[in-house]
């Protein structure tokens, strides 16, 4: 004689994971977006905290331009430094250690765009957040203030 697990136990096991599934799948799409916030908030801090240190080494080099993007090239967001150096743009480090990927499509959440380097997009769960690299800060242009990333 097999040991085995009858149809009745194997329909009944898939009924009960599917009733659990029902339950928890809505439970969780808010914690997603919880998440992909949170992450918007921390490479929004990584970002800012890497633009400070950098205009900090600029100025102990001796160098007193503005940053102009936190980009060059296409392949990601955050990729080097651009700046002003006597009417030449010159290119420094990296802004961050990893590198952020655009976003697949127009409609995604959670997510950074940019098609100048200079001005850029988050589209939080509720609303479009607008960053924009102004006078060495990374400054929020958001009318009214993206409350979901700044708090």
């Amino acid at each position: 004689m097999r040991n085995a697990f009858t149809m009745i136990e194997l329909v009944f096991v898939i009924t009960v994971i599917g009733i659990l599934a029902v339950v928890a799948v809505p439970k969780l799409a808010p914690i997603i977006n919880d998440a992909k916030d949170a992450k918007g908030k921390a490479t929004l801090a990584s970002v800012r905290s890497a633009l400070a240190t950098e205009r900090q080494k600029l100025i102990l080099q001796g160098e007193f331009g503005q940053i102009k993007k936190l980009r060059n090239g296409s392949s990601g967001i955050f990729t080097n430094f651009v700046y002003d150096k006597g009417g030449n743009d010159v290119n420094g480090s990296e802004v961050l250690e990893y590198d952020v990927q655009p976003c697949a499509s127009t409609s995604s959440k959670g997510c950074w765009s940019t098609s100048d380097g200079i001005t850029y997009g988050y589209k939080t769960s509720s609303t479009d957040c607008i960053y924009k690299v102004v006078g060495n800060r990374f400054v929020d242009q958001t009318s009214g203030g993206c409350n979901e990333l700044e708090k």
